[in-house]
């Protein structure tokens, strides 16, 4: 870490270590693409990442910003208690709902790297059908039994709810919030965006097909879960020398500092 001059106070950069500082660009990037790729819901939702050292420290974006307006210095550092670590230069706080779902998952799951939570209007869509997500196509195919499913119980501020979001999630890696919206989780930054950028494309394609009337091909189980093993993180790891989510992410991030790279300040 530098040391400021007399009477200077550190930045937030100064104030956390390397791996820290890495970190935080790299969620405030998601924040940036979760908005580039329409998945955001004004200021509401929330992506954590789980700061590096063992201290179940995580990173919360300030409620009352758009993801647009993300930076690696205004994420607040929190516990998993709620209790603020290290505070951002902003009056806004953090979102109780936000700290009860993200802390369950960060409690509960050892290699929950980042957590992305989203109710995009596709999301919300397929989390109100009874049928779930159906494997229609490739994409859907990858979450083919390996989704789990969380009864809504209105909005999640009881604290309560976080040993039964832990208990469904289960070992799998993402979860449909019953006529809520969607939960994702990686080991990585990366990995959890591909996840929640997928499981979205998903939805969309889902809604569009069943939208349009006609009769649907549902895939073969045994087709599904071969695709699911081949495209699945915790099954088909790598695609060729890429952990999947990595092979996507350099470019995910030069096409934000093409359009606006703000989001590392």
């Amino acid at each position: 870490m530098a040391t400021a001059h007399a009477n200077t106070p550190l930045s937030i950069r100064e104030r956390v270590s390397a791996e820290e500082w890495a970190l935080r660009v790299d969620l405030a990037a998601c924040y940036r693409l979760m908005a580039y790729f329409g998945m955001t819901d004004m200021v509401y939702n929330h992506i954590t990442a789980r700061v590096p050292g063992g201290e179940d420290h995580i990173l919360i974006n300030a409620y009352g910003l758009h993801y647009e307006e993300i930076t690696a210095s205004n994420l607040y550092k929190i516990d998993l208690d709620g209790k603020v670590i290290l505070q951002p230069d902003t009056d806004y706080g953090v979102n109780e709902a936000g700290y009860v779902i993200h802390s369950a998952v960060h409690g509960g799951r050892e290699d929950a790297g980042c957590v992305i939570h989203t109710h995009t209007r596709a999301s919300m869509a397929v989390s109100s059908m009874k049928c779930g997500l159906l494997s229609l196509n490739q994409t859907s195919a990858r979450f083919h039994n390996r989704m789990s499913y969380h009864d809504f119980e209105g909005p999640a501020v009881d604290r309560d709810e976080r040993a039964r979001l832990v208990a469904d999630l289960g070992s799998n890696d993402v979860m449909m919030l019953r006529s809520h919206g969607t939960l994702t989780m990686g080991r990585s930054i990366p990995e959890a965006f591909s996840l929640a950028y997928f499981l979205e494309m998903a939805c969309k394609a889902q809604v569009d097909a069943m939208a349009s009337g006609a009769e649907l091909i549902i895939l073969d189980e045994a087709v599904a879960e071969k695709t699911a093993l081949s495209m699945a993180p915790r099954q088909g790891d790598r695609i060729g020398q890429q952990v999947i989510g990595e092979m996507e992410w350099g470019a995910m991030r030069r096409l934000l500092d093409r359009r606006d790279p703000s989001y590392a300040n």
